[in-house]
């Protein structure tokens, strides 16, 4: 509301979408992340699956059917996430160390497919592009995916054994192992999870801009990342929020989008984001700390 005062035209329809189709693209991959927090790791990997998704489906689409490019994009992009579980398990490693190393791979992937070059010859006129790059009764369909995956992975998270697993881990790993859950499994599956995510959030990406460039997704992980903490996920685990995941993307959004209102150099963008994840993360380390002392008192 602050930047619409002072930028009338940030609060005109047309705008309002652009931040909400762009919220939702983060969100889509920020569920997922939220699984990931809540067991006390983190995927620094996603946005190079995220681009991998993207610059795949293109370069299939020039041969296959683009819904089932879309598909076998997904499918690849949940196998990365799965390989990131694997290596994980292998080397007995946290999850961050090993996409640390996954996300430069991936990325490096997504030249090795592109050659270095946006790729040509989308077929931009297949039903694919308009159904699901277009709008649903005047709202961005990606809009209406985000909220239909935000009600699913609300109950998966809230309301489901895989769920109530992947709390019980965050909270107290060796009391879960302990009980009997298989926690590196849940690990895994958690991953493959957000790394479908990711490639669901790209097919859709690919279907509104129209077009795949080997730069694409460059920070996108920052941006999920963010949505997660700053929707309320504690980096700590044991808990977190779906529905915020989809608010801390709203969040990221705006502030980008109000940069750019106010003619600030995109050079600025990293930076904000960074700084809204230490405010998020200082917040919540302030807010536990005065809970733990009172508890204590």
């Amino acid at each position: 509301m602050g930047i619409g005062l002072l930028r009338p035209d940030f609060l005109q329809v047309d705008a309002l979408l652009n931040t909400l189709r762009t919220a939702a693209y983060v969100a889509i991959v920020a569920y997922g992340m939220v699984f990931l927090l809540a067991m006390t790791e983190i995927d620094l990997s996603v946005g190079g699956i995220y681009a991998v998704s993207i610059v795949a489906a293109a370069q299939l689409m020039s041969s296959v059917n683009p819904y089932i490019a879309a598909l076998l994009a997904i499918g690849l992009a949940a196998a990365m996430g799965l390989m990131n579980g694997v290596l994980a398990q292998l080397f007995r490693i946290p999850v961050i160390i090993v996409t640390l190393g996954t996300l430069s791979l991936y990325r490096g992937l997504v030249t090795i497919i592109s050659d270095g070059m946006p790729i040509a010859d989308i077929p931009v006129e297949s039903s694919f592009f308009v159904r699901f790059g277009g709008d649903l009764l005047g709202v961005p369909v990606v809009v209406w995916v985000v909220f239909l995956t935000g009600c699913v992975m609300t109950v998966v998270f809230n309301r489901t054994r895989f769920g109530a697993a992947v709390r019980a881990v965050g909270s107290n790993r060796e009391a879960a192992r302990f009980s009997g859950i298989p926690v590196g499994r849940v690990r895994l599956w958690a991953l493959g999870l957000v790394g479908g995510l990711a490639g669901l959030s790209g097919v859709l990406s690919l279907a509104y801009f129209q077009g795949a460039d080997p730069t694409v997704g460059v920070g996108f992980e920052l941006q999920v990342i963010a949505a997660a903490i700053i929707g309320g996920t504690a980096v700590s685990g044991g808990s977190g929020t779906v529905p915020g995941a989809l608010l801390g993307a709203l969040i990221v959004a705006v502030i980008n989008t109000g940069l750019v209102f106010f003619a600030v150099s995109t050079n600025w963008t990293n930076f904000v984001t960074g700084a809204v994840i230490l405010v998020a993360v200082g917040t919540d380390a302030l807010v536990r700390n005065r809970r733990a002392r009172r508890a204590f008192a």
